[in-house]
């Protein structure tokens, strides 16, 4: 399987946490990652960032901040122009839905960690 490198937006050290699941999960399965989030630590072995440096080679952007909270990282998240962005339950927002498929952004109303258990990642 290809690596597709994934930037988890709401990174989070907290194990009790989707993000921190999914984090440990796209490793287990050998994609590399890297972690954007609020939190300080790091999860499964990287560093969290703050969302201030553009990456220019990420495949999948993996939601897991609630749409009240996502509107000031719209840029971040179109500039870093990844080829897709998933939005897992509870991130689900039309408006950037949109705004990322005009830029040619695919877009999925899924879970990460289910598209991992089923092989459709």
């Amino acid at each position: 399987m290809a690596d597709k490198k994934t930037l988890i937006l709401g990174a989070t050290p907290d194990t009790g946490r989707y993000a921190n699941l999914a984090a440990n999960r796209l490793v287990g399965h050998g994609h590399s990652i890297v972690n954007v989030g609020i939190k300080t630590g790091e999860v499964a072995g990287v560093p969290i960032e703050k969302p201030e440096t553009i990456h220019n080679d990420i495949d999948t952007v993996t939601l897991y901040v609630g749409p009240q909270n996502q509107p000031p990282l719209y840029d971040y998240i179109l500039n870093t122009h990844p080829k897709r962005i998933i939005f897992n339950p509870g991130t689900e927002n039309s408006e950037l839905r949109r705004m990322a498929n005009e830029k040619g952004i695919e877009t999925e109303y899924a879970c990460t960690l289910v598209l991992l258990s089923i092989g459709q990642y």
